[in-house]
């Protein structure tokens, strides 16, 4: 009976040993994680998701997360093809596609592809001018994200899209391209008045050659002219003369001091 009562308290032991292995035995992993799994330092596989069994103080698992991953990329400060000095920050978007390879063949592969994106954003702005970065954003991120993706591909890290941020430019050279705007801006409104006045003078000279056809065109303008001028209501009305009419009275005038000498 003491034999019996004294084996308890081991019983009870030896039962919490038990437990605490298959606890440890026990792993659950989320529905966007997966388990690595390490047998005595070497890699089996990766398991997951929800309940499965490992050998205890044998095999050790690392979770890894399979959810897309949102990485900043601060602001970095370059030299564009053109020599401006640049300051261009960007943001990441990557994913684990092999768990396996993302712990085994680098040691952190979010500050790997963080740090290759800092030093991928620089090469490029350096190879492209300021002209391409601002109005050709869309070709700039394509070649971020086709760099990127290839250096990270080995980790089992597939990079899906790589969007430059903002792009921050000197006093000097945001003054100089304001001058730059309003001096086109200009060229423009030059253009348009030099095209208004050659359009102009192709209709006057349409006209021109109208009222030398039918010289009583010309009358109706003036009339037209006249009765512009009345609507004003001014105190003093200056019209002027037509030469043609002038011309008439005066041929009028001519043939009658002529006509008294034929009859002499």
């Amino acid at each position: 009976m003491e034999l019996i009562l004294g084996s308890i308290p081991c019983l009870g032991f030896i039962g919490i040993i038990l437990l605490f292995i298959l606890f440890s035995a026990i792993k659950v992993v989320q529905e966007y994680e997966r388990g690595v799994i390490f047998r005595l330092g070497r890699f089996v596989g990766a398991k997951g998701p929800g309940l499965f069994l490992i050998v205890p103080f044998i095999d050790r698992m690392m979770k890894v997360d399979l959810r897309t991953v949102t990485l900043d990329v601060p602001s970095q400060e370059a030299i564009s093809r053109d020599n401006v000095t640049l300051k261009v920050n960007a943001v990441v978007y990557f994913r684990v596609m092999d768990p396996g390879k993302a712990i085994i063949q680098v040691e952190d592969y979010r500050r790997a592809t963080w740090q290759i994106a800092q030093t991928t954003l620089r090469n490029v702005i350096g190879q492209s001018e300021l002209d391409e970065l601002l109005a050709h954003r869309e070709k700039v991120n394509e070649e971020l994200q086709r760099i990127i993706d290839e250096q990270t591909e080995p980790w089992g890290i597939k990079v899906s899209l790589v969007e430059v941020k903002d792009v921050e430019l000197p006093q000097t050279m945001q003054r100089a391209m304001a001058k730059q705007a309003e001096a086109e801006r200009e060229k423009r409104a030059k253009v348009i008045h030099a095209s208004g006045e050659f359009e102009a003078s192709k209709q006057l000279a349409a006209a021109a050659e109208i009222i030398d056809r039918q010289p009583s065109t010309l009358q109706l303008r003036y009339l037209q002219t006249l009765t512009e001028i009345a609507v004003e209501k001014n105190s003093t009305l200056i019209f002027p003369i037509p030469i043609d009419t002038i011309a008439t009275f005066t041929k009028h005038i001519q043939s009658q001091i002529e006509t008294p000498k034929k009859d002499q």
